[in-house]
């Protein structure tokens, strides 16, 4: 069990890392066992998997901002949400504006879980079907 000020400090990591580009130490902050169901690249178990998964990153969006407005934390430190704007422009220049909830399951100290919910609409490539 983790403690409210550790969650949040975990919370805070994730969107000061992804802000950053960081995405070794974003990924840092997962179980080597984590599980992540995310709306655009699905059902991913495994660090390992998400590290190669990440690599990419840098090269999918130009800007890549996501700004976390509320954390909301249950009182035993192992369950919390967190509510976001994100806002990017892909590779291809297109803009992308999301209003996002992330809730994540912290175990240890780490990420165990983390499920992402999002307008998808925002991220569809034009012309694409």
């Amino acid at each position: 069990m983790s403690s409210m000020d550790d969650v949040r400090r975990i919370l805070t990591a994730y969107y000061q890392y992804a802000n950053a580009g960081d995405w070794d130490r974003w990924c840092d902050l997962f179980a080597d066992d984590q599980v992540m169901d995310e709306q655009l690249a699905g059902h991913i178990e495994g660090l390992d998997t998400l590290r190669s998964m990440m690599k990419g990153m840098g090269d999918m969006y130009r800007v890549f901002r996501n700004e976390p407005v509320h954390f909301v934390i249950d009182g035993d430190g192992e369950k919390a949400a967190a509510v976001s704007h994100l806002t990017a422009v892909s590779a291809s220049g297109e803009d992308i504006e999301a209003e996002v909830m992330n809730f994540f399951r912290i175990v240890d100290g780490k990420i165990a879980y983390m499920a992402n919910y999002h307008d998808t609409v925002p991220f569809q490539v034009p012309g694409a079907p």
